[in-house]
């Protein structure tokens, strides 16, 4: 069976996992949220871009990590990058959750590159753009924060995130264990559930040991 949107809308989903997660202290956005998970089924029908099978699931996958992440980074600024970011999670949502970031969306498939710049056209949203390509492409500390989700194994990705950002770097885990980085340490480790769903998670930040001397 096609993944489909539910009949009555996203909001009562959205609504019940976010309600189940940490708040943001700021304004939801259900309906920026609503009308990208409906393009996003919409997409999905004639390319794949997401494993989700229900509307459950996929409510889960696209907000789940990002609200965790953004309600540990209330009142971070500057500039975020997004690695792989495939159909848009965690990255695109945590521009929509966090009001005073702007995010770089880095995806090389052609077909998830489109979807994602369709989205923030039909969303007319200014705050994240995309980038064809991987991430050594990226330059080294171009960013205040890294993250990335399934792209790399943890820890390839934290000694990849620890090249792109200045400030920090967010592991999202499933199963595995933190990775370990010399000269980077820990400074947030949450353990969730999904809230629809109830798969396990787990998100840790990263930050230098000692924050590095501007020239």
């Amino acid at each position: 069976m096609s993944l489909e949107s539910p009949q009555k809308g996203w909001a009562p989903l959205l609504e019940r996992a976010l309600e189940a997660l940490p708040p943001t202290h700021g304004d939801t956005p259900v309906h920026e949220l609503s009308l990208y998970l409906d393009e996003l089924v919409v997409w999905n029908r004639r390319t794949d871009l997401t494993a989700a099978r229900s509307a459950e699931e996929l409510v889960d996958l696209s907000v789940a990590d990002a609200q965790i992440i953004a309600a540990a980074s209330v009142g971070d600024r500057g500039v975020w990058v997004d690695v792989g970011s495939g159909a848009g999670a965690p990255g695109l949502v945590l521009a929509l959750l966090l009001p005073n970031i702007r995010v770089t969306l880095v995806e090389p498939k052609d077909r998830r590159v489109a979807f994602l710049r369709n989205v923030l056209g039909k969303l007319d949203f200014r705050r994240a753009v995309v980038e064809r390509g991987r991430s050594d492409k990226v330059a080294s500390r171009s960013c205040d924060t890294a993250v990335s989700r399934a792209t790399l194994p943890p820890p390839e990705w934290l000694r990849e995130g620890a090249r792109l950002a200045r400030t920090a770097v967010w592991v999202l885990l499933a199963r595995e264990e933190p990775p370990v980085l010399d000269g980077f340490q820990a400074d947030q480790d949450v353990r969730y559930e999904w809230p629809l769903t109830g798969a396990k998670r787990r998100a840790v930040r990263y930050s230098p040991e000692h924050t590095p001397e501007v020239p």
